[in-house]
């Protein structure tokens, strides 16, 4: 199972391995309170597809295509499916929209 956390809420007793998935680390978050056992950073969408997005809602098909295409062949995509085949996995953002981000994204292609 793949849960989604935003960086700022706390961390659960049933949340696995926690993976951070964005390129820059969230605002004002420690590293202790964030508690990742792998930063992402090559998980991350590119700057340039990450501004173009600018977490409009409106973009957020085209951006999980666009996303989907950068994300292929990504060894640390491997990486992450091995994770979540062998146990609980929790994908955490830093976006405060919990609906069109790249953990949606990222749980989609797992899950799927």
């Amino acid at each position: 199972m793949v849960k989604l956390k935003r960086a700022y809420d706390e961390r659960g007793d049933d949340d696995g391995t926690r993976v951070l998935v964005d390129r820059v680390w969230p605002r004002g978050v420690t590293k202790e309170r964030a508690a990742v056992d792998w930063w992402a950073k090559g998980l991350a969408p590119s700057e340039e597809l990450r501004k173009w997005f600018g977490h409009d809602p409106r973009r957020f098909e085209e951006f999980a295509e666009r996303y989907r295409a950068e994300l292929d062949g990504n060894p640390d995509l491997e990486r992450l499916r091995r994770l979540a085949r062998e146990g609980e996995v929790t994908l955490v953002f830093g976006a405060k929209d919990r609906e069109h981000n790249q953990a949606v994204v990222l749980r989609e292609l797992l899950e799927g």
